[in-house]
């Protein structure tokens, strides 16, 4: 969480290597989650998958190894924008057998995780639910980081809801939780979050300038995955983008964001995650895109999209 992630990977080798030597699975699961995570974060995806892999555990086993096999699931599903995905791993974690330790405030960092998931995916009321549960228990707890996180997501969840004045107070307010912790990433995460909510707002000036203070944090600790992502969230919020006498037939940046997300593959309901939009948005950008192209098509829009890339020349 602070960021000293080759450090973290060492200790995880290190532990592995005991725990092989031992046979305490136990720990196993624990350890190959703070793997994935940085993984995840760092965009190497196939290593990623390997140690959740090596993390997984049965529904027979026990909570310690359960519950960070879920959270590494969450990491790699989240930092491909994938939210149902998230739901589906964190899942367990909402039964019977997890109300108590597992749900304690701070202890395992997933709550906000899963609520910022049902917010992205509309399932506002189930959000606005889960999160009152667990605020509550934050309130008694006054645990400072996990009311941060539990805060960023109630963001979210005003933003969403269109009440923009009460997501910014939850916002400033995980900020000012997390002022004097030394949590790098956390930051970072709240201003993504922030300014996310702020360009969906229609406050593009001012979602630029958190989102680029989340890019420096991000970049800090070399999550390449989210650097990326406040990258396509500058583009696409267009604050800088000269707009006089451009022609009629140019993409807006964020018609460019929209078009070089789906040249990749992606459905418009993984874009409108990736850019936090409604679907409906997506595809009407979308739409704009091929009338302004000349295109009708996905596979054409990838074939254009690929012909704009530049390519290099080998060196000899």
């Amino acid at each position: 969480m602070t960021g000293d992630w080759d450090a973290a990977l060492r200790t995880v080798g290190e532990g592995a290597d005991l725990g092989d030597s031992s046979g305490q699975a136990l720990i196993v699961p624990l350890l190959q989650w703070t793997a994935t995570q940085i993984h995840a974060l760092r965009g190497d995806w196939v290593a990623a998958s390997d140690s959740a892999r090596r993390g997984d555990a049965g529904a027979r086993d026990y909570a310690i190894m359960r519950v960070p096999a879920a959270l590494a699931h969450a990491a790699v599903a989240e930092a491909r924008a994938d939210y149902p995905a998230v739901l589906r791993a964190l899942a367990p974690l909402t039964e019977p057998w997890a109300r108590k330790d597992v749900s304690e405030t701070g202890f395992w960092p997933w709550p906000d995780v899963y609520a910022n998931a049902l917010v992205v995916e509309g399932r506002l009321q189930e959000a606005d639910e889960f999160l009152a549960e667990h605020e509550a228990r934050a309130t008694v707890n006054a645990h400072r980081s996990g009311s941060a996180r539990l805060a960023c997501a109630r963001g979210r969840l005003h933003g969403a809801l269109g009440d923009l004045d009460s997501a910014r107070v939850s916002f400033e307010h995980a900020l000012t939780l997390l002022a004097p912790l030394p949590l790098v990433y956390d930051r970072a995460r709240v201003n993504f979050a922030y300014g996310q909510t702020l360009r969906r707002a229609g406050k593009r000036r001012e979602a630029d300038s958190v989102i680029a203070a989340a890019r420096e944090g991000y970049l800090a600790i070399g999550a390449t995955t989210y650097v990326r992502r406040c990258d396509r969230e500058l583009k696409a919020g267009g604050v800088h983008a000269v707009l006089k006498d451009r022609p009629s037939d140019t993409l807006t940046p964020q018609e460019d964001a929209v078009a070089g997300l789906v040249s990749t593959g992606m459905t418009n309901r993984e874009v409108a995650s990736e850019l936090f939009l409604s679907v409906k948005t997506v595809q009407f950008h979308l739409t704009r895109v091929y009338a302004k192209l000349g295109i009708r098509s996905r596979a054409e829009l990838a074939a254009t999209k690929a012909r704009e890339r530049p390519t290099f020349a080998a060196e000899p």
